[in-house]
């Protein structure tokens, strides 16, 4: 195979967006109009047509000999994280364009393929993460993203105004099951099981899924200086306690495989010399078993709560976002790895602790995930590594595992 060809394409799309510490390509950015411009003329050369959905995800599409047939799709994501690094996501468009390049070479199949460039991928600039392909499964939140905002105070609606694009005909995008046999993505692993064992291939059979809380702690602004501390309403003292008891609480799941992340603390006024009076707080709760979420999310409700009372600091818990794990299609985990053995390619069975637009499109049609290695399991980072001889095996099992379904 031309793996060259795959490196090419990764570190073309890399030249936008490129900074002095990694990957800046937000959704709806500038650099991120430039790349999928890059990839759209890409497309074309392959020979694909290509066409764009009422939220900007990108589609190239590969005629098959029955054309009522339902297409066989690939696809993942090229915008980043700030700061970010240039295999996240671009690793599974690269492959999936090399694979359909590939497959037109061998001759019409009976199936229509398709790779997708899914639309903001990342939660970095709005808030929400896997936004294009939960718009493509029908599963947009239209009066949360309606209220969406950038740290610059940008709306999601003027971003999409800004493409030409129309908050209120997001409806359009969304596909129908009987559009799809099968979706298959690739993408790195961001994480360091597959190079610590030694295999090339990870195959996903289920994708953790996130509940997201903001925490808000109220305590009492005062002088740090004349407060008695048996007096105090010291908000930053009840959040310590909060982030102890997240870790706790997730540390008595960890045999299901549940994690817990305090990834934001902010401390109001903020000043070296004044008591904290209110600390905002989120959370992130992951894993693969919901029960165990459940679980999980109580206990730290109810220590929460012990918490606040002790403290005399009231805590108010709003839910972001709640999704539920994805179990993958069991005929496709099959298929992939059937197309390991084809290929004498070492694979494991493994979960996904990140969430991925596969587990959107899960809720359209039988899904499968395949997993190359991370370099010491680092990502979203200038650092995040994957080489080409562990991309080019990836692809080969994407490129069979598509071959097998849509023949």
């Amino acid at each position: 195979m031309d793996s060259k060809w795959i490196m090419d394409t990764i570190e073309a799309i890399a030249q936008y967006g490129k900074g002095q510490q990694g990957m800046d390509r937000q959704a709806f950015t500038e650099a991120d109009r430039q790349a999928r411009q890059y990839v759209t003329d890409l497309m074309g050369e392959i020979g694909l047509t290509v066409r764009e959905d009422a939220f900007g995800n990108l589609i190239g599409r590969l005629p098959g000999k029955n054309p009522e047939a339902a297409a066989v799709v690939t696809g993942s994501h090229i915008d980043t994280v700030p700061e970010g690094g240039k295999y996240d996501g671009i690793v599974g468009v690269a492959g999936g364009l090399y694979a359909l390049k590939e497959l037109k070479g061998r001759g019409p199949l009976t199936h229509p393929l398709e790779v997708i460039v899914f639309m903001a991928e990342e939660s970095s600039r709005f808030g929400f993460a896997t936004m294009g392909s939960k718009v493509m499964a029908g599963q947009m939140n239209l009066l949360s993203w309606s209220k969406a905002k950038d740290q610059d105070g940008v709306k999601l609606s003027e971003a999409l105004a800004g493409w030409g694009l129309d908050m209120n005909k997001l409806a359009s995008a969304k596909r129908a099951p009987k559009e799809m046999k099968a979706f298959v993505e690739m993408h790195i692993e961001q994480g360091p099981v597959l190079e610590r064992i030694g295999k090339k291939v990870g195959v996903v059979t289920a994708i953790a899924a996130p509940t997201r809380m903001k925490i808000t702690v109220e305590g009492f602004a005062a002088h740090s200086g004349t407060t008695p501390m048996d007096e105090r309403q010291d908000a930053l003292v009840s959040a310590a306690r909060i982030v102890l008891a997240v870790r706790e609480s997730a540390m008595d799941q960890v045999h299901r495989g549940t994690v817990g992340t305090v990834g934001v603390l902010k401390v109001h006024p903020g000043a070296m010399n004044v008591v904290p009076g209110m600390v905002e707080m989120w959370v992130d709760i992951r894993g693969v078993d919901h029960d165990s979420i459940i679980e999980c999310l109580q206990d730290i409700k109810d220590q929460v709560s012990t918490i606040a009372d002790e403290q005399e600091t009231p805590v108010s818990i709003a839910v972001m976002a709640s999704d539920k794990p994805v179990i993958l299609a069991e005929e496709i985990i099959d298929t992939i790895e059937d197309a390991c053995d084809t290929l004498n390619i070492a694979y494991h069975r493994m979960h996904s602790g990140a969430g991925h637009d596969a587990m959107n499109i899960a809720a359209l049609t039988p899904t499968g995930m395949i997993f190359v290695p991370s370099h010491k399991g680092i990502s979203h980072n200038p650092d995040e590594y994957t080489s080409e001889e562990d991309i080019a095996a990836g692809v080969q099992v994407l490129t069979e595992t598509l071959y097998q379904l849509a023949k």
